[in-house]
This record gives structure tokens, C-alpha cells and sequence, in this order.
């Protein structure tokens, strides 16, 4: 199952400090040097238009492919923005795992193997070669920009506007379309030169705002020998709705995996 690949094909080294070096941005359509320009919150809006929402519920197929094999999921997806995410995986009909995000940490129980994982996103982030945390894992699978309250350095490519931003360790680029959604996410992990890159389309109308119903995640890592691995995951929505009332969220885990000490 799923859960039981990412630790294999994609542990990495530890997580080193890396200095930080100023940058200039080059407009390679005008071939110029242009300043950073500091956005502020208020003109970001102008810039993005994020999909607005207390609860969330979609129905998905999501294709995970590496060089090795292609495997195909149903993903039953529950959120409340900004707070939690819960998922439910199933293959051939059978649950295989359920995953529950919040800000602080990930729990997922893979039903099948029996296995119980309680993690950090700093251990996450080791198993998957680069900074992972709620924001980027929202972003996926709603197509907001992650990172809002932070200074961009804004260029233009074509009909397209890139803000360019530092969190940490991680240098993100935001590319937003003419119809001022999300378009492509390039997140590259500076220690590591790892990178991600997610592709939002077939925007589809939702109360209003647009929403990307199909997405492309690439993953382009190192794994712990140094070498390339390549994942490929696709995510086409069949189903989303937008909602007001709480939903529920539902978790549960045997005890003896919560407590293994216990007897």
C-alpha cells in the first residue's frame, strides 16, 4: 500500500542548515535585472484569488507512479481549512490506510499491515527528501497559494505573474495564470537540491471561485545511496463540495498499537 512505499523509495539524509545568500531575479523575457519588490497582504489578494471555505469533501483518484510500478487509489478527502485534513485510502474497494493532518503533526494507520505511524513534519520531511508541513499539503490539494504573509519578489513570464519567496530552507515559486488562480507550485529544498513540482488544472467553477479538478505532483528527490527517484502522482477530483457544517473526522486506531507497551 502507499503508505508503506514512501519510506522506502524516498528516506534521505538528515536535514542540514544551509546559509542564506541574496539572490537577484532575472526576467529572462526582458533580459533584465529587476529589484525585489516586497508585496504585502492586500496586494497579494489582487495578485491570487484562493478558494474561500470552512469545510471541505471531495472524492478522488489519485495515480502514484515511480520507475518501478504505477499503483491507483480512491481517496476519500475531508477538511477543514486551515486546521485539519483527514483521508481515506482504498484500493479494489478495500481500505488500506486513513490519515488524519493537522498543523502539528501526522497520524496515519495503515489497516492492512496493522502499522500505526504518530509523526512530526520534520520527520516527514526526512522521509520525503524536503520540507514538508500543513500549508504545502493544503496547497495540494486545493490549489491556494501556501505562503500568503510573506515578502515575494514578483516577476513576469508571458501572461503570467511569479511570486518568488524563502521559508526556511525551502525556495518556493508561485506561478498565478491570467485567471489569477495558482497554476504551477515549484518548491526546491535548498540542502538537499530536491524539488517538487505541482501543475493545477482543469479549473472548474465552485461557488464561484475557480477550483482545479485534475493536479500533477512531481517528485524529484535523492534517496539515502544518492541516488534519482521520480514519483509521479496525478489527482483527479470526481467530486468536491464546499460546506458550512462541521463535519466529522473519524480516527480510530487499536489500542495496542496506541499503547504498544501496554499488554
Amino acid at each position: 500500500m502507499l503508505v508503506s512505499k514512501i519510506p522506502a523509495t524516498l528516506i534521505n539524509s538528515n536535514i542540514d542548515t544551509v546559509a542564506k545568500k541574496e539572490v537577484k531575479v532575472i526576467d529572462t523575457m526582458v533580459k533584465k535585472t529587476i529589484e525585489p519588490q516586497k508585496i504585502e497582504d492586500a496586494e497579494l489578494k489582487l495578485v491570487t484569488e484562493d478558494l474561500n471555505f470552512n469545510y471541505l469533501k471531495a472524492k478522488s483518484k489519485i495515480v502514484w507512479k515511480t520507475q518501478q510500478n504505477q499503483d491507483t487509489y480512491t481517496v476519500d478527502i475531508r477538511m477543514k481549512k486551515d486546521s485539519l485534513i483527514w483521508v481515506n485510502i482504498s484500493q479494489t474497494g478495500i481500505t488500506g490506510a486513513t490519515g488524519l493532518f493537522s498543523k502539528s503533526k501526522v497520524q496515519f494507520y495503515q489497516k492492512i499491515n496493522g502499522e500505526y505511524f504518530n509523526l512530526t513534519y520534520d520527520s516527514v520531511s526526512v522521509i520525503m527528501g524536503f520540507k514538508v508541513d500543513y500549508l504545502i499539503l493544503q496547497s495540494l490539494i486545493v490549489g491556494n497559494q501556501p505562503y500568503k504573509k510573506n515578502n515575494s519578489r514578483v516577476i513576469r513570464e508571458n501572461e503570467n505573474i511569479i511570486l518568488k519567496q524563502q521559508e526556511g530552507r525551502i525556495n518556493i515559486d508561485n506561478m498565478v495564470g491570467p485567471n489569477r488562480k495558482l497554476k504551477k507550485l515549484l518548491v526546491n529544498d535548498v540542502p538537499t537540491s530536491n524539488k517538487m513540482t505541482m501543475d493545477f488544472e482543469e479549473f472548474t467553477m465552485l461557488n464561484q471561485v475557480l477550483f482545479p479538478f485534475s493536479s500533477q505532483i512531481n517528485l524529484d528527490v535523492k534517496d539515502k545511496d544518492n541516488k534519482s527517484v521520480n514519483t509521479l502522482i496525478t489527482i483527479k477530483y470526481s467530486k468536491v463540495e464546499l460546506l458550512d457544517t462541521p463535519l466529522e473526522f473519524p480516527f480510530k486506531v487499536p489500542e495496542k498499537l496506541l499503547n504498544p507497551t501496554r499488554k
